[in-house]
């Protein structure tokens, strides 16, 4: 007779009725969409002691404001591993499959192991501890909105150092996604090694010296 844990699909998951106590994750990523860069993810298990006012869903939430909460939570929670997948990756193994790589790689890298982990949106990550997809978590959740603070200011910090080397497209306002004005600089002057490949407007942008 079949046990009923193998009666659920691996890639399925469903909302636990029972929660075991201990330690949860919240997870997040920032980057799925952009033509360039690495995916950042980030895991943080938040504090009960030390609460945090104001945590929300990063993309509600001003540049100035997002950062000085970035401060807050890994000031004030238990613990936090900020984890990416690079453009290498992302190319090779594609956008989705390179997210679940780096969120696994965000809570492996905690300090402290989780009893449950809920991550954003409908996907899960390969893990070796319960864990709950939920959409738009990230303002329902402040483990997961704080995930998604961490995340979203480390990437928008490392688009302001791609700016600096690659100033012509832009990266500094557009982030990385596929503006109109980054799209006519990915026309006039090709791909930067940082571009990822497998993205249509990238792939079609390419000269054959930067495939």
């Amino acid at each position: 007779m079949r046990s009923k844990k193998s009666l659920l699909p691996r890639a399925e998951q469903a909302s636990f009725d029972w929660h075991p106590p201990g330690l949860i994750a919240g997870v997040d990523e920032a980057g799925r969409g952009p033509l360039a860069g690495p995916v950042v993810t980030a895991a943080v298990i938040l504090d009960d002691m030390h609460p945090i006012a104001g945590l929300a869903d990063s993309k509600v939430l001003t540049a100035a404001k997002r950062e000085k909460l970035f401060d807050e939570i890994r000031a004030k929670a238990l613990c936090f591993c900020i984890a990416e997948a690079s453009v290498q990756e992302i190319d090779e193994i594609n956008i989705l499959q390179a997210t679940m790589l780096a969120m696994r790689r965000a809570v492996m890298g905690l300090r402290l192991k989780p009893v449950r982990v809920l991550v954003d949106g409908n996907r899960l990550p390969q893990l070796d501890v319960p864990a709950e997809a939920i959409v738009k978590g990230d303002a329902l959740v402040q483990a997961i909105s704080a995930a998604s603070i961490l995340a979203k200011v480390t990437r928008d910090r490392w688009c302001e150092q791609l700016h600096q080397q690659y100033p012509q497209y832009g990266f500094d306002a557009h982030k990385g996604y596929g503006t109109a004005v980054h799209l006519a600089a990915l026309q006039e002057f090709g791909a930067c090694p940082e571009h990822r490949r497998s993205f249509a407007p990238v792939a079609q942008a390419c000269t054959p010296r930067d495939v």
